[in-house]
């Protein structure tokens, strides 16, 4: 239970997990299937790290799966970098997922349970990057996109009926999750609960006394902390645009065409009358007929319904078509027949008897060709130039699946080939800070950066149905620290503020001792021998801090965490020196008069314990199946991408 506590005050709920989750069901088909040639020969690819009944996981599928899943995150967060995905436990979580959906699958089988076809087309028709303007499903699209990310139908069929089969399997188990007043009581009430304490900071920068560094000191700090001075992953991009204005000429419609299109649409362009209703719908005639009657002897039809208790409704800009769809034929005939101001009815309506009265009539003149002539052109040229555009895209996705090489596609359409400089996935440059990345290359950076050096060019939408880019990897700079000459100024700087942080832990540590032996903190900076910041006094209630599921700075957060009367040093982080932070006193919090506080928490402790009802479920199903894992198997995946993204290619 320590472990949902730990989320619940976080405001996190599992979110880690749930992006790896997501992100593993999605992978197929958001992202390109990284498998060709990124990660050479793998020692052991073909090695089984799990196996449940008749299924197992290859350590090749484990290892694609997680660099799929890094990646996704890196679409997000472009300053990703493998080494700290792995570190916040990606791999591992990525693993038990793996093996807890190859689990369920397993054990739904051999409870004869199984995932129709209409259903899962059912889930694809819904995914929006399948669908067209109108919302509807295309399978243009589906073939596109399909082609673009280097999916078979069936991967990505098998990866949503796992997700729908999780999902069935998964979900009943935390329905129904009531927790007492008593259990959800500390919790709601360690949210109101105020703490306040006294923090310093001892800055590494307030040691002035620091000697300049030899070279050898130098060269010896920068071998030791290369990691922060690596420069990311640097690519050049090349594309080739190809803009839908390239069909400006050939998508010129005739005037035979132009005809057509008017005499296949003449309804649209045909004289039609249209008309605005008061309308009042009465369930019986002879009601109906009362009203009628109160209307002809000079009330207006809605004083009358507002007489018995009813209201009329205003039908605006009807057809006479429309109208027969929501009433009748009858009474769209009459409604249609009578004239402005006029009472129509009572006559029998899908609904009941209405009555309708006609409060504007709006004509509009038939249009000849000549006059809807320009907006024709305008429908007919849009439309030759998206089948245009579409039919040389496909040719180039064709010739690019056949084999053509980048360069060999681009010269025989007549594109024009561009390189970028080397850029982060950012798009930033590292050797040029005002360098300005092209409004084309933006929409690239992310499918670029995904694709192995070897894969094929990709056609990227920059404008949907609008402007494309055929792109590809060029030059790749694997991550690695710049010469230290490059850089010796800055490392100078940070080695000489590292010498200062160890300083300001030293004293960090006396001013902790002699403020634990009774002490005043804000004496004891005064005496430390150096100028130092005030102490400042801090405090607050736990939801505040945590208000919005923002993180608070460390040395706040560390208040709830200590004990009364204590005091701790905690480092700022970055060599930037130390803080001393003194918890001075605590209020406790008393939620059991706020029942809306009790009633949010409970909600968030319900999905927290049913998660946990899946998790033990999973491990309960794992148990009874006998899984099979293999305890190198993280490890040896981590070992193998930390080598494919630091350029073992």
């Amino acid at each position: 239970m320590l472990s949902v506590f730990r989320s619940f005050i976080r405001s996190k709920f599992g979110a880690f997990t749930a992006l790896i989750f997501l992100a593993i069901i999605a992978a197929a088909f958001i992202m390109g299937d990284i498998t060709s040639g990124k990660f050479g020969s793998s020692i052991g690819s073909g090695e089984t790290v799990a196996k449940a009944g008749g299924s197992k996981l290859t350590m090749a599928e484990f290892q694609d799966r997680v660099q799929r899943v890094f990646e996704n995150a890196r679409r997000s967060n472009p300053g990703l970098q493998i080494g700290d995905f792995l570190a916040q436990g990606g791999g591992a979580q990525v693993y038990d997922q793996l093996v807890a959906s190859m689990t369920l699958k397993e054990y739904a089988s051999d409870q004869k349970v199984h995932i129709s076809k209409r259903l899962v087309d059912a889930q694809i028709a819904q995914i929006p990057a399948f669908q067209d303007a109108a919302g509807n499903f295309s399978q243009e699209n589906f073939r596109q996109l399909l082609l673009r990310e280097r999916i078979t139908e069936q991967a990505l069929r098998d990866d949503i009926s796992r997700e729908i089969l999780e999902r069935q399997m998964l979900a009943p188990l935390g329905l129904g999750v009531k927790l007492s007043d008593s259990m959800v009581l500390p919790y709601a009430s360690l949210l109101l609960e105020a703490r306040q304490g006294t923090i310093a900071v001892i800055p590494a920068s307030a040691f002035k006394d620091i000697a300049e560094p030899t070279d050898a000191q130098l060269g010896d700090f920068y071998k030791k902390n290369a990691a922060r001075y690596t420069i990311p992953e640097q690519r050049r991009i090349r594309y080739a645009v190809i803009d839908v204005e390239r069909f400006a000429q050939a998508a010129q419609p005739t005037d035979a065409e132009i005809a057509t299109y008017y005499n296949q649409n003449k309804a649209a362009y045909a004289a039609r009358e249209s008309r605005d209703f008061e309308q009042l719908i009465l369930p019986t005639e002879a009601g109906a007929k009362a009203i009628a009657d109160q209307v002809k002897g000079g009330k207006s039809l809605a004083a009358a319904a507002q007489g018995a208790g009813l209201s009329v409704s205003e039908l605006k800009d009807q057809s006479r078509q429309g109208l027969t769809a929501t009433a009748s034929a009858a009474v769209a005939n009459a409604g249609f027949a009578a004239k402005q101001g006029e009472l129509v009815g009572p006559l029998r309506g899908s609904l009941g008897w209405a009555l309708l009265r006609v409060t504007a009539v709006k004509s509009t003149p038939a249009r000849a060709l000549d006059s809807v002539k320009s907006e024709i052109v305008a429908t007919l040229r849009t439309q030759k130039e998206k089948r245009l555009l579409n039919d040389f895209t496909g040719k180039i996705e064709d010739q690019v699946a056949n084999g053509g090489s980048f360069e060999e596609v681009v010269k025989d359409n007549g594109l024009k080939l561009e390189t970028t400089p080397f850029l982060i996935s950012s798009g930033k440059q590292v050797e040029d800070a005002a360098y300005q990345l092209p409004a084309d290359v933006q929409p690239l950076l992310a499918p670029v950066f995904a694709m192995s050096q070897d894969d094929d060019a990709q056609l990227i939408p920059i404008a949907a149905d609008k402007r494309y880019a055929l792109a590809a990897p060029g030059d790749v700079q694997a991550a690695a620290p710049p010469p230290l000459a490059k850089v010796k100024a800055l490392v100078a700087m940070q080695y000489k503020l590292a010498q200062g942080n160890e300083k300001a832990k030293a004293l960090a540590e006396q001013i902790r001792a002699k403020v634990a032996k009774g002490a005043k903190l804000d004496e004891a900076v005064a005496a430390a021998g150096i100028a130092l910041p005030k102490p400042q006094v801090v405090g607050g209630r736990r939801a505040d801090i945590l208000r919005d599921g923002q993180r608070p700075p460390a040395e706040i957060a560390m208040l709830f965490a200590m004990a009364p009367n204590s005091v701790k040093t905690l480092p700022a982080g970055q060599d930037r020196g130390y803080f001393v932070v003194q918890l001075n006193g605590i209020k406790r919090g008393d939620a059991g008069s706020d029942k809306a506080l009790l009633n949010q928490v409970r909600d968030q402790l319900s999905d927290v314990v049913g998660q946990e009802y899946g998790q033990q479920f999973e491990r309960a199903v794992e148990k009874e199946l006998g899984v099979k894992r293999n305890p190198n198997a993280v490890a040896g995946v981590q070992r193998a991408l930390a080598t494919a993204n630091n350029g073992g290619q």
